[in-house]
Order: structure tokens, then C-alpha cells, then sequence
């Protein structure tokens, strides 16, 4: 094969990648009749979380169920139990946020959750609407627990006629209120609980609109700007996590 007609199919090849990976693409250099593609994939989260972080989210959690239960304080080595760190691990998360407490005398529970409530910007603005009224956009909007982290979900839309006219608590309205809601309540973050076909299409509405964090629960990676922050929840993707997982320590054990 000679050069030239190697490099035509080398091209053709390079620009059926350049087509179905067109979202990733960064720089696109030609060198000498050949391509040289340099992209960065789009990662499934773009702001993760530190790992402590996550933990101070599990302390939390931990700390609301005792404060429900009418616990006034804690050790170190029960919280840690509770969240399957060591107490050790809970001391050093605290001291890295500056979270104080008497070590002896166990950590005040309310204390905790207020200092923990500040490291997650409690005080400010937590208003966030859910795009899609179908069985996880209705659970979502049910989940009476968001109130004890004050997420407050101010509205829900669906394209759906006979879900705008349901009765809610948390309001559905179409797509074309989208824009007035989000200025009316200062929105910055949304969840997408649409079907996959229309996922990006919210998307695109959503961040011209001016939201800049988006929860995403549809099964598909989202184009956006860079300074947008995007999770997605694939419950799919979870699921076969954790059959695969114990598939194989079962066939583990057989062995």
C-alpha cells in the first residue's frame, strides 16, 4: 500500500473517531498529511468530592439519625463504628475542617451537625428544581429527608400536560416557565430526571438558562461548557457494580 493511499485511510479512520468522539476533542494538530489528535475525556464527575468530604457526609448522616433518636453526644469511636471508619480516621477528619469537640467527653451531636452544616455552605442558597415528573423525578421530589440538609426543590417540569394539572406539594410546570423559575429563585443547580433522547436538550436549556450544577440521571454523558459541574447517577451502572462484585467473590469462594 502506498503512503498516500495509507494515509487517505488513516484520515478516514481518524475522522470516524473525530465523529463519534467529537464531545472529547481538545486540540486537533496536522502534521505532514497525518493527524495527530490530542482530546480529554469528559469524567463521569467533574468536581469529586475528597474522600474526608464524603466522610463528613456519612458523620452527618450518623449524627441526624442519633439527634433523632435524642442522643445529645458522641464519641469519636461510636461514630466511627456507625460509619465503618476507625476513630482514629473520625479525629483526623475533624481536625482537618477544624471541627472541635471534647474528646473526653464525647462531642456535643448538635454541635457537630451545625459545624458540619457550615463546611456545606448551610446558610446559603440550597434552592434546586427537578426536570422530569416520571418515577425517579417524583421520588425525588417526595423525599422529605432533603429538608434536614435545607435542599430546598422550589419546582418540578415535565412536558407532560396531565402532570402540570396533578396536585403537589412541589409544584410541575412546562418546559417554557424553565427560565422564569430559575431567575425567580435564584436557581444554580438542577437534577435531569428525563429520558436519555431528551437529556442533552434539557441540558442545553438548563446552563443557557444559567445553571451551573447539574445532577444528572439519565444514562448518558452531557456536553456542557467546562465550568459547569456535572454528577451522574447511573442507578443501572450501580447495580450491576454490585452484582458483579458478589458474582465474583461466589466464584472466588468456589475456587
Amino acid at each position: 500500500m502506498c503512503c498516500k493511499t495509507y494515509n487517505e485511510k488513516r484520515k478516514q479512520q481518524l475522522n470516524r473517531v473525530l465523529e463519534i468522539y467529537s464531545y472529547q476533542l481538545k486540540i486537533c494538530i496536522f502534521d505532514k498529511n497525518i493527524y495527530r489528535i490530542i482530546f480529554i475525556v469528559k469524567k463521569n464527575t467533574k468536581c469529586p468530592l475528597k474522600k474526608s468530604l464524603r466522610r463528613i457526609l456519612l458523620y452527618r448522616g450518623s449524627l441526624l439519625r442519633l439527634q433523632a433518636l435524642g442522643v445529645k453526644s458522641v464519641y469519636s469511636y461510636t461514630l466511627g463504628k456507625e460509619t465503618g471508619v476507625s476513630a482514629e480516621q473520625v479525629r483526623k477528619d475533624f481536625s482537618e475542617y477544624q471541627i472541635k469537640g471534647n474528646q473526653r467527653g464525647g462531642y456535643y451531636v448538635e454541635e457537630l451537625i451545625n459545624e458540619m452544616g457550615r463546611i456545606f455552605f448551610q446558610g446559603g442558597n440550597k434552592n434546586i428544581i427537578v426536570v422530569g415528573r416520571g418515577n425517579i423525578g417524583s421520588s425525588l421530589t417526595n423525599y422529605d429527608k432533603f429538608v434536614q440538609r435545607q435542599i430546598n426543590i422550589v419546582a418540578s417540569f415535565d412536558i407532560d400536560p396531565s402532570k402540570q394539572r396533578s396536585r403537589s406539594e412541589i409544584p410541575v410546570y412546562g418546559m417554557e416557565r424553565l427560565g422564569e423559575i430559575i431567575k425567580r429563585f435564584t436557581v444554580r443547580a438542577a437534577i435531569i430526571a428525563v429520558p436519555e433522547m431528551a437529556a442533552q436538550l434539557v441540558c442545553d436549556q438548563l446552563v443557557g438558562f444559567g445553571i451551573e450544577g447539574i445532577i444528572n440521571f439519565a444514562p448518558v454523558i452531557l456536553k456542557v461548557p467546562d465550568d459547569i459541574i456535572v454528577n451522574n447517577v447511573n442507578l443501572s451502572d450501580e447495580i450491576e457494580s454490585v452484582i458483579y462484585c458478589v458474582t465474583r467473590e461466589t466464584e472466588n469462594e468456589r475456587h
